[in-house]
């Protein structure tokens, strides 16, 4: 049976590009069934619908006007897609909301992330940036890319493909994201793949 994959987006969808022409390719080992995102006008939802993939939009935005939380937009989030999808995966492409435990503990195990960074080093958000600055100020010599688990912690669950990209002398910021993104392009796809095949380490 085809492995189900629901993918959360918030902006331009680059790497759900990626996702989309790995499964055309029948190189992803499994269908997305599913694009969600978290803002209303994310070019994302333009390319999921280009390729015939359902979409939804939910904003926390639409939660916090009632006067409900964001445990409240995670659970409801969590319920509609495990009764409407039953997805086998849940792929984090350029989601930017932080999930709570609602959320992550509905999936523990089946959730994924791309973070523009190595283990250990740049959690959260504006990585790129702020590697390129160490990298300026003398402190830093090389960035890189992972696709990990989701837990709690942001940025903290156990790696599944690592890759390490080098700054190069003479980089602008530019040069150094289109390097991280390349990598990003081709990393996703195959930690999809290698997690639907049963073959990546345990998310424990």
């Amino acid at each position: 049976m085809t492995k189900q994959i629901v993918v959360l987006i918030s902006g331009s969808g680059s790497n759900l590009q990626a996702l989309i022409d790995a499964q055309q390719q029948d190189c992803l080992g499994g269908h997305i069934s599913l694009v969600v995102s978290n803002k209303k006008n994310a070019y994302g939802l333009t390319r999921a619908a280009n390729a015939d993939i359902p979409t939804a939009v939910r904003t926390l935005k639409e939660y916090r006007d009632t006067g409900k939380s964001r445990e409240d937009f995670d659970r409801d989030l969590a319920e509609f897609i495990a009764s409407d999808y039953a997805p086998d995966l849940i792929v984090l492409a350029g989601w930017m909301h932080i999930l709570s435990p609602a959320f992550i503990d509905r999936f523990r195990g089946r959730i994924i992330n791309l973070h523009p960074a190595l283990p250990g080093e740049l959690d959260g958000a504006h990585a790129i940036d702020r590697a390129y600055d160490e990298f300026k100020a003398g402190s830093r010599s090389r960035t890189g890319v992972m696709v990990h688990y989701v837990i709690p912690e942001v940025d903290k669950g156990a790696p599944i493909l690592v890759e390490e990209i080098p700054c190069k002398e003479g980089d602008s910021l530019e040069d150094l994201e289109n390097r991280i993104h390349a990598v990003e392009h081709h990393i996703l796809p195959k930690a999809v793949k290698l997690v639907l095949s049963g073959n990546a380490k345990s998310a424990e």
